[in-house]
């Protein structure tokens, strides 16, 4: 990650918990899974992951792409820059409101 990568993640950061009040954001650790993305957004029953990049133009890596599409079906997800960042909140926000069932495990306890 560059340097203006982490300083506008910080940034963001500080803008989703402001947005999202009572979320909590994780950093995924990029060298334990490989193209996972940066941030997992937890709120309430709710939950989004956000690859941050420092432009719209910045690349992408073939498992970050992959990762960002397979959790999107999952809940939500997508690539964050600061040309980008009104709309995927507003999506993030979109999703959060949301009402889907939340799927619960109906294995047998013992």
């Amino acid at each position: 990650m560059t340097k203006q990568e982490r300083d506008y993640q910080a940034g963001l950061i500080q803008r989703i918990t402001d947005r999202f009040a009572g979320c909590i954001v994780l950093k995924n650790d990029a060298s334990y899974i490989r193209g996972i993305p940066d941030l997992l957004v937890l709120f309430m029953d709710r939950w989004a992951a956000l690859e941050c990049k420092k432009g719209d133009k910045s690349s992408h890596r073939p498992l970050q792409d992959f990762y960002i599409h397979k959790m999107n079906n999952m809940s939500y997800a997508s690539f964050i820059s600061p040309e980008n960042e009104e709309d995927v909140l507003d999506e993030m926000e979109q999703t959060f409101a949301s009402r889907r069932t939340t799927r619960v495990s109906r294995r047998k306890q013992a």
